[in-house]
């Protein structure tokens, strides 16, 4: 008897859906030509009406078509599923639906990524795509969001292991299938509601992986501050997810588009900075502020970025998450790369081959932990240079951020800088192996393998900690430091303060300082190295701020101005960006350093090596202009100093002599303004600008100003275009000021470089 209500209830409920059905497909008589059935459902994904889920389908239609079209009974398992996903269900016969279209759909995403199209050719429809068109997706984000609905005041729940299958099979679709991921970034309850599922262990890093693909293409940047308990939960993170996390928070912390910075329009970026002072903090920087309130936070990623190789995660557990990313297809080509390591180590040694190859071990995955294998060493260093990569980045995004007093701070106190100096050699700067990990599509020179970006982001790093700031003495050693005291004693002049104030017991230790190290690598770099540029940044950015002689002299007597000259002039470098990032390095080195200038000379001791040097000052001004500024701030110095050294430099160097004259001043003044205009400046042309006001002011302080303001305007006549270098001079001027006088960094940072307070920039 109690069947019949149960019967009634399956025929009501057949009826309604045959109802939907028939209502969905309005004149069409209630049976639909077949052909048109994905045109349609696509149409209704698309408009939200009409066809959109395969339950406004019969069971029996859907096995028909299948015959023909071959959708290998994916409609019908997602009637299937609706059926026993609802409110009231237990979800076991759920669980046992999701495992039948899994591997579906794994197989299938796995030949996508790795380019198998064979694979893929063979179905007319993929299944990703099929399992999306008949409502899929939306219906496992119903799923997956169960546990938010409360029925008489009780949550409900679902498996740890379900969620994994969910996730796996969004991931997959997401994979194959274009536009799912855009779609599930505009649902922002879902993408809040994901941060919850890394709660556990089980589901973490098929979560994080698919959270890092929706934040990938999210329009709007997800704020931090609405995920429920972010502290706790990034508190309860172990070491491997929080560096897991960090991919995550790479896209949450970022300003969009920092990529291309310096080629967005300083107009561009003026208008952005006067909307946002309008509209407050970004989402960055909120996100930014809600990570450093983590208690611990910051120290956590100090530890994660200095950790050594054998303090890493022991074998047992790094093999278990191994086994994850073996089932998760993001990470499967990583691991595919990590095991050829291991047999290719194993071969080197002549020793038996440690792990099987994919897919012999039992259910396709890897051997049992019980083995007792070891793992190679060349696998835990790939392991640990992959974590400290996102922890790296996280760091340095955090210190350019608006707390980078706080950050400086903290990064100090938990000595960043000594760990990472201690793990140069054997990580960081490591010789490359043979069997270097090289991702899937790129090979061992591409700047994206693992070990290349480890470099440059360790550089970065360097970069963004010694801009500006006097923290950068702890990159010395107590030796190196109290050799800078000597070269100022020496001199005869005061120590720098900050010197003086660097607490020793946070400084590197052992042999050499992390500056030193990178001096040494940088003097061996090969001519074509992409590291070049990056190397050259981050010693620049010691010597940057106000002049320091002890600074340049610590350098020169380590070669570097020999090695840059080297680089210039007798290797003959092409790259526009090392070139440049060479040029600024050497301005910043030789400054107002009369032994500069000297060594400059003893180097450049051929009247054809210096015409060599003066080619590729100006074959492109935009890159050397910070050199050409401050050969002429030092000439202006130098002439205005009553010292024998300083007048045998000025009768001997030819760089000087160049700069003295006239026409050379009139020429660059002349170029400098007309490569550049108001609608085209950038941050990194805007220097161009500043170097040709420093050049008008000097010319003040000796009375010429009208004397060169009347030598451009003949200029202007001899090239045919009268007024309209002038005109664009004036326009540039209007901008300057415009530009500099609200920003006290920007008029800082001229302040320092060029010793010309900023009023006399301001009356200029």
């Amino acid at each position: 008897m109690a069947a019949a209500p149960a019967a009634a209830g399956a025929g009501a409920s057949r009826g309604r859906r045959l109802a939907a059905t028939a209502a969905a497909w309005g004149g069409w008589g209630g049976r639909p030509r077949p052909g048109n059935i994905l045109l349609q459902l696509r149409q209704g994904q698309l408009t939200g009406r009409g066809l959109v889920r395969a339950v406004q389908f019969t069971e029996t239609f859907l096995t028909e078509r299948d015959k023909l079209s071959k959708w290998s009974g994916i409609p019908q398992l997602l009637l299937k599923l609706y059926a026993t996903s609802h409110l009231h269900s237990d979800f076991v016969e759920c669980q046992s639906i999701l495992k039948e279209i899994s591997p579906l759909l794994s197989m299938e995403a796995m030949a996508f990524v790795t380019e198998d199209r064979k694979f893929t050719q063979e179905a007319t429809y993929p299944n990703t795509y099929i399992f999306d068109l008949f409502g899929g997706v939306d219906l496992l984000v119903e799923i997956l969001m169960r546990p938010t609905i409360s029925i008489r005041g009780q949550k409900l729940k679902i498996s740890d292991e379900m969620s994994k299958d969910c996730l796996s099979i969004l991931y997959n679709t997401c994979v194959c299938t274009e536009g799912v991921t855009k779609r599930l970034a505009e649902k922002n309850d879902f993408v809040i509601f994901l941060f919850t599922l890394m709660t556990s262990k089980k589901t973490f890093l098929q979560t994080a992986t698919l959270i890092e693909d929706i934040l990938g293409v999210k329009k709007e940047m997800i704020r931090l501050d609405e995920v429920p308990n972010l502290s706790s939960l990034v508190s309860n993170f172990d070491q491997q997810q929080l560096a897991n996390f960090c991919r995550i928070l790479a896209v949450t912390i970022s300003e969009m588009d920092t990529g291309n910075d310096d080629k967005h329009t300083l107009l561009a970026k003026n208008a952005q900075q006067k909307k946002s002072l309008s509209l407050g903090p970004s989402a960055a920087e909120i996100n930014q502020a809600a990570l450093l309130s983590i208690p611990g936070f910051v120290e956590r990623l100090c530890k994660l970025a200095t950790r050594k190789v054998s303090e890493s995660t022991g074998t047992a557990s790094f093999l278990q998450e191994l086994e994850e990313w073996y089932t998760w297809l993001d990470n499967a080509l990583v691991l595919d790369a990590l095991m050829r390591v291991a047999n290719e180590e194993s071969e080197h040694n002549q020793a038996p081959t440690v792990f099987p190859s994919l897919g012999t071990s039992e259910e396709g995955g890897l051997p049992h932990t019980s083995a007792r294998a070891q793992l190679p060493q060349s696998m835990k260093i790939m392991h640990e240079i992959m974590y400290k990569l996102e922890v790296l980045y996280v760091l340095c995004v955090l210190l350019m951020g608006r707390q980078r007093n706080q950050v400086h701070r903290m990064i100090a106190e938990f000595k960043l800088i000594p760990g990472l100096n201690n793990l140069f050699d054997k990580l960081i700067w490591r010789k490359h192996s043979a069997s270097a990990l090289v991702l899937h599509g790129h090979n061992q020179n591409c700047d994206c393998s693992p070990d290349i970006t480890l470099k440059i982001q360790f550089l970065r790093l360097l970069q963004s900690f010694s801009d500006h700031h006097e923290n950068k003495y702890l990159l010395l050693n107590n030796q190196e430091l109290n050799e800078l005291s000597a070269i100022s004693l020496k001199a005869n002049i005061p120590e720098v303060e900050a010197v003086l104030n660097t607490d020793r017991s946070l400084v590197c230790d052992g042999k050499r300082g992390l500056l030193t190290r990178l001096l040494q690598v940088m003097k061996k770099e090969p001519a074509e190295s992409s590291f070049r540029f990056w190397q050259a940044r981050a010693v620049e950015s010691f010597l940057r701020g106000t002049t320091s002689y002890a600074d340049q002299m610590f350098l020169l007597k380590r070669g570097l101005l020999e090695h840059i000259l080297y680089c210039i002039v007798d290797s003959e470098c092409k790259s526009r960006d090392v070139l440049q990032s060479y040029f600024d390095l050497l301005g910043e080195l030789m400054k107002f350093n009369v032994d500069a200038f000297k060594r400059f000379n003893k180097y450049i001791n051929t009247d054809a090596k210096f015409q060599v040097f003066l080619k590729q000052i100006n074959s492109s001004l935009v890159d050397s202009n910070m050199l050409v500024r401050c050969v002429t701030l030092s000439l202006d110095r130098f002439e205005n100093q009553v010292d024998m050294k300083v007048a045998e430099v000025l009768s001997e160097c030819r760089l000087l002599a160049y700069i003295s004259q006239v026409p050379t001043q009139m020429s660059f003044l002349f170029r400098l303004i007309n490569i550049i205009h108001v609608q085209t400046l950038t941050q990194e042309n805007v220097s161009c600008l500043n170097t040709s006001l420093v050049i008008l002011m000097l010319a003040r302080r000796k009375e010429r100003l009208p004397l060169y303001l009347r030598l451009l305007q003949r200029m202007e006549h001899s090239k045919k275009y009268p007024g309209f270098l002038l005109n664009n001079f004036h326009n540039l001027l209007r901008f300057w000021q415009q530009h500099y006088l609200h920003k006290d960094k920007d008029s800082t940072c001229l302040e320092n470089s060029s010793c010309i307070s900023f009023s006399y920039w301001k009356e200029t």
